[in-house]
Parts: C-alpha cells; sequence; structure tokens
C-alpha cells in the first residue's frame, strides 16, 4: 500500500506569533536583565528554549527587576499591566500581536465615546482577559446564545449603543452567529470583524485536509486554544485524529492502515516541531514505494523560474551565498539578492549550515546553475509587517533615501513610504534635502500593496511623541527648575525656547545683564541654552523663563570694583536730551548728565558722544538704595594736568 504524508501550508507560527519569538530571541542577545511576564507564547518547548538563552518569565510585574526589561506576551495585557511597569521604571518590550493590539485600541475608544465593548471569545482566555483590561465595563460572551441572553435580560439594554469585536483566533462560524444577534436585536451597533485571517485560513485548511486524509495529526500545546480549534474541526471531519505536542508523543503504530496522514499545527508551534513529526512520520510510518526510475527522476528534477524552494548554506564568499538546493542544480544567490544593505557582509545574515527559504530567479540547465534571492522572499514577509503596522496604527523607523517631488521617500523594511512634504514636519523654510540619510520614525497611513504604493507620516510621530514630552514638562515644572533647551524662534521682544515639547519665552530683559536692543545680539536660532522657570501657568499654557545668571548680581559686581571717585572706561549705551546712560558693567548703567560731558556748554548729548563709543569717566556718586550712578566726563577734562602741577612746584 503507498501512503503519503501532506503538510498543511498554514500550519504553525502566525505572523503575531513569529513576532513575539522574534522579539524574545533578539532580546536574549542583549545586555541587561529580561523576562517575560507570562508564557511569550502558549508554547512549553518554546519557553524552555527561551529559558536556556536567559530569557526568564514572571507572574507579576512587581517580580521584575526594577529598571530591567519586560517582554509583554503575543496576548497581550491590560491597561493596569503597563502602568504598573512603567511606575518600577522598567523597558517594556511589547510583542502583543499587532491585529490584537488594535483591539485594545477599539475598546479603549468606544468606552471613551460612552460605548459599552462587547467581547466575543473565551472568558479565561489570556487575549480576552487582555481585551478587557482596556476598558472599565466590559461584556464577554462566548457565543450568539449569550449575546441574545445579554441583550433581552437588561430594561432598553437593546437600545444600548455597543462595540462589537471578536477575539482574533474565534471562528467564522461563532462569530457570524454574533454579528447576526447584533444587528437584529440592538438599535446602535458598531462591529469590527477583528478574527485574525491567519487564523481563519489554518482553520479552513485543516478542515479540508482532514475532509480528504484518512488520519491527522494536529500539532501544539495543551494550553493553546487555538489547537485546541483544530483539533475540534479535524474531528468532526475525520475520524482518527491525533493531537500531540512533538514528535515523541506519537505511539508507535497508532495510525497503521492509514492510506493518506494529514498535519497540521496551532499558530504557537514552532516550524523545528513540525519538521521533527513530518520526518518522524516520514521515516516510521510511511512505506515510501519508488522505483529506481522515480529516483532518478527525483534527482535531476528541474527547477523553475519562480519556485520557492529550501536548501542548505554550504559556502559563503564577499559577492555570493552558495546553496545545496538537493536537486542537480548548484543554487547561489548573489549579495543584491541577500540583502538590500550593501554594508553588510554575508556572513552577518548567514553561516555554513543554516537552512534558507529562497526564491527562483533564473535557471541555468546547460550549466546546472540556479539564481537564488532571498530578499524577494524577505519582501513578501516585509509587506506583511508593514500591512500589520498600518492595521494597528503602530510606529515604524526606517531611512530617507531621496528627496522627490512633493516630499521624501523613507525605506522601511525595504519597502519604499513616501512622505507627503506636508508630514514631514519640517518648517516652510527647511529644505527636504536635510532629512536624506536620516533615521525617522513614522507611522503608515496608507497601504494599496496591488499598486506598491505605501504612504507615511513623520509629523503625526513627531506631534505625539512631543505631546507626550509636553505633559511630563508641565507635571514636574516649577519656578526655578533648570533646563537645557533649543532656540526655536526670535522676536524683537525676546527667545522661544523648546525646553522639551514646550516652548517658553526669554523676554529680551531676561536674556542678558548687558542692555541689548534685539535678543539676535545674544542667541540664535538653533542654539542650545540653559534657562531656568522664572514663572509657569498650566491653564493658559505659559512659560516664563530666564537666562541670565541670578548668581551674577551686576550691583554686587560693581560695588565691589568701584567707589566714588574711581575713573573707569565706560561705553555710551543710550543718548537723552538730558544726558547719556554708559554701561559700566554689564548690568549697570550710569548717568553722564548733559552738563557733565563737556567743559563747554552743549546743546544736546549727541554733538559730542555717540552710542557704542568708550569714553573715561570719574564716578561722582553712588546711590547705593536706588542703584543709581552718576559719571562725569567733565571733571576728568577740569582736572590739572601733571604738567601743571610741576609747573606750579616751580
Amino acid at each position: 500500500m503507498r501512503r503519503t504524508v501532506r503538510l498543511a501550508q498554514t500550519a504553525g507560527f502566525c505572523f503575531g506569533v513569529r513576532r513575539a519569538v522574534e522579539l524574545a530571541e533578539q532580546s536574549a542577545q542583549e545586555a541587561g536583565p529580561c523576562v517575560m511576564l507570562g508564557p511569550v507564547i502558549h508554547n512549553n518547548h518554546v519557553v524552555e528554549r527561551l529559558a536556556a538563552q536567559g530569557v526568564g518569565c514572571v507572574s507579576t510585574p512587581e517580580e521584575a527587576e526594577p529598571g530591567g526589561r519586560v517582554i509583554i506576551r503575543s496576548h497581550g495585557e491590560v491597561r493596569a499591566v503597563y502602568d504598573a511597569l512603567k511606575a518600577r521604571k522598567i523597558q517594556i518590550l511589547d510583542a502583543t500581536c499587532p491585529y490584537v493590539a488594535r483591539i485594545h485600541k477599539l475598546v479603549a475608544g468606544a468606552e471613551e465615546k460612552g460605548r459599552t465593548a462587547v467581547i466575543v471569545g473565551t472568558r479565561t482566555h489570556p487575549e480576552v482577559t487582555a481585551i478587557a483590561g482596556w476598558c472599565k465595563a466590559p461584556v464577554v460572551v462566548e457565543n450568539g446564545e449569550e449575546l441574545e441572553k445579554w441583550l433581552s435580560e437588561g430594561e432598553n439594554r437593546k437600545d444600548i449603543p455597543v462595540t462589537l469585536v471578536s477575539q482574533t483566533t474565534s471562528t467564522q462560524e461563532i462569530w457570524g452567529r454574533c454579528v447576526e444577534k447584533a444587528k437584529k436585536l440592538c438599535t446602535n451597533a458598531e462591529i469590527f470583524d477583528t478574527i485574525c485571517n491567519a487564523t481563519y485560513k489554518r482553520q479552513a485548511e485543516a478542515e479540508t485536509l482532514a475532509a480528504q486524509c484518512d488520519a491527522m495529526i494536529v500539532i501544539g500545546d495543551r494550553k493553546s486554544s487555538n489547537t485546541k480549534r483544530l483539533a475540534e474541526l479535524c474531528r468532526e471531519r475525520c475520524s482518527r485524529v491525533l493531537w500531540v505536542e512533538q514528535a515523541s508523543a506519537i505511539p508507535q503504530g497508532a495510525l497503521a492502515g492509514a492510506a493518506s496522514v494529514g498535519i497540521t499545527a496551532g499558530a504557537s508551534t514552532p516550524g523545528w516541531i513540525i519538521k521533527e513529526v513530518y520526518d518522524k512520520m516520514s521515516e516510521e510510518i510511511m512505506e515510501i514505494e519508488e522505483s529506481f526510475a522515480e529516483m532518478l527522476e527525483k534527482s535531476i528534477k528541474t527547477l523553475n523560474n519562480g519556485d520557492k524552494v529550501t536548501g542548505t548554506v554550504v559556502n559563503i564568499t564577499p559577492t555570493e551565498v552558495q546553496v545545496d538546493l538537493g536537486t542537480k542544480h548548484a543554487g547561489y544567490i548573489p549579495m543584491s539578492e541577500l540583502t538590500d544593505d550593501p554594508t553588510v557582509k554575508p556572513e552577518e545574515l548567514v553561516k555554513v549550515g543554516d537552512e534558507i527559504e529562497t526564491y527562483v530567479m533564473r535557471v541555468n540547465d546547460q550549466e546546472g546553475v540556479a539564481t537564488l534571492s532571498k530578499r524577494r522572499l524577505d519582501s513578501v514577509k516585509n509587506w506583511e509587517d508593514v500591512e500589520a503596522a498600518y492595521e494597528a496604527k503602530t510606529t515604524v523607523e526606517g531611512k530617507v533615501t531621496e528627496e522627490n517631488k512633493g516630499g521624501v521617500v523613507v525605506s522601511v523594511r525595504g519597502i519604499r513610504v513616501f512622505i507627503p512634504a506636508s508630514q514631514t514636519g519640517l518648517g516652510k523654510d527647511v529644505p527636504m534635502s536635510t532629512l536624506v540619510k536620516q533615521m525617522v520614525r513614522l507611522r503608515i497611513t496608507e497601504v494599496n500593496r496591488s499598486r506598491r504604493r505605501v504612504v507615511g507620516s513623520i509629523r503625526v510621530v513627531t506631534a505625539e511623541e512631543r505631546a507626550e514630552k509636553a505633559a511630563k514638562v508641565w507635571a514636574e515644572i516649577e519656578a526655578g527648575k533648570r533646563y537645557t533647551g533649543v532656540v526655536k524662534s526670535l522676536t524683537s521682544y525676546g527667545a522661544f525656547v523648546d525646553i522639551g515639547g514646550v516652548d517658553g519665552m526669554v523676554h529680551i530683559s531676561e536674556l542678558s545683564w548687558s542692555r541689548i536692543k534685539h535678543p539676535s545680539e545674544v542667541v540664535s536660532v538653533g542654539d542650545s541654552v540653559e534657562v531656568y522657570v522664572i514663572s509657569a501657568d498650566p491653564e493658559k499654557k505659559k512659560i516664563s523663563l530666564g537666562m541670565k545668571d541670578p548668581n551674577e548680581q551686576p550691583w554686587e559686581k560693581f560695588t565691589s570694583t568701584y567707589q566714588v571717585g574711581d575713573v573707569a572706561n565706560v561705553r555710551v549705551v543710550k543718548l537723552m536730551t538730558f544726558g547719556a546712560f554708559a554701561e559700566i558693567v554689564p548690568g549697570v548703567d550710569g548717568l553722564i548728565h548733559i552738563s557733565q560731558i563737556a567743559d563747554h556748554r552743549i546743546d544736546k548729548p549727541g554733538d559730542v558722544l555717540s552710542e557704542g563709543q568708550m569714553v573715561d569717566v570719574r564716578i561722582t556718586d553712588i546711590d547705593m538704595e536706588k542703584e543709581k550712578v552718576s559719571l562725569s566726563i567733565r571733571a576728568l577734562l577740569e582736572e590739572p594736568s601733571e604738567d601743571a602741577d610741576e609747573a606750579e612746584e616751580e
């Protein structure tokens, strides 16, 4: 009897789970303590593997080390957990599936609008518990009957505005019945289909495979609800179904007599466990009957352009990676098809012995060579990541590669994202070329995969980050507090300084102890300056700042340096009809009365003096109480010279 093994294409990690495991593995390579808050996914084997890499597991935020790092699992957590971690100054590595994170925002937003969030899902499932933790009074129902019962129990409950969402791993059948009840019984229902498409595909494929095979193996952790659901669906269509966690759990001869065996796996099942099960079935159960002709045909199998193939890395050179495909063809990946980054070396991305999935670009049967591309396959995954970021409204990072008509282009995971000029966040007079080659944070605002068009906004992220910083400044601001700020703009009456998301004004009188006519004499736009808070009005959102050092009080400096009768070299700063004001030291001016400017009568001070002129004067009076100083040029002009004194002595 010829037997076959068929593996479901959608078996194993979904996007969200893969993202969570990759984040955990990456954090294991970085310095500092890092733990998972609960298992990052429902699979003991994966959790044990992460533990061996140094990523531990805690049950509550209080068990985590203050100042350390905590990974939020793919199912997500309640809002209170985030608050508790932030209070302990713990760095959050959020591995929440973007599709689940979107549901958190939906229910939180619904409650803000006065709507009741109704969640369709298993009450005890961590994902449902986390979703419910983002609103104060959620309603959880497991099926359409429970929803109908809840709507019928309370008075006027059918008139309550409800927002209906689903656990991502729920079935379309259950969700469909709930939607039908909501539309029939609710007068104000808002419905969001939040079932993950990957879950639907996995379940549909498992049902089809189970209907076509004599036996089914469902691989996954016993705590995984989506794996449990796969097993239930398979049992409805196939009489022989085994639910196992790994290959060693399959009893010898358990599927004897089955001509065809199908294999599927839950979203939390890693590829290496699936491979072990598949290999065990092929080696121990299936009787592979191949004629010599069949084996020969397999050994000379011809590859086709566009095939997706898996091979083993056998050699690495500076220009290419050689791959054993198990066929007559020698496969190689040119560096340009390995990565988009020309600065990366191939050995930084792959190692000899690594299994690598690639795309067949060109086949040369004559020379027995196949040109492969990893970059093109990665592009598919990158598109999925970009689409997930768009759905979840998460912030992504990329490098500005060019300026073009109307905006700039940012490379995000190799995907070109267009940023319109209005969304760059730059001022009208700032050229967009200043962004080129810069790393920027942005939000994806539009995705059209068929047209390969992606649009984003840097301004949205900048505004949100500035708002967060501003909230922190307003929460901590007080008179006398010092900040390092950046001069944003100048006016005739002062300078506006950004102190971290909030602009405060330094009045011209607070810029310097010296008398100045314009702020530009002291600071320029873009300067980094040290300022202190004079006053702050949170209601009017106004902050008054100072720059001149209060410890360097000019009057004290003047009185400790000069006294009545001393001669000083001063700068004329202002001419008046009655005299001229001159700066003795920065911040202290003295008056040269018109009668003290010359030893003869003058009509106006400008006849003798000009602003900015340096002159010698004698200090004739100091009013300590009013902090006023009288100066005289005339006193020096009328003093007898040394020659005259010597003549009188003779």
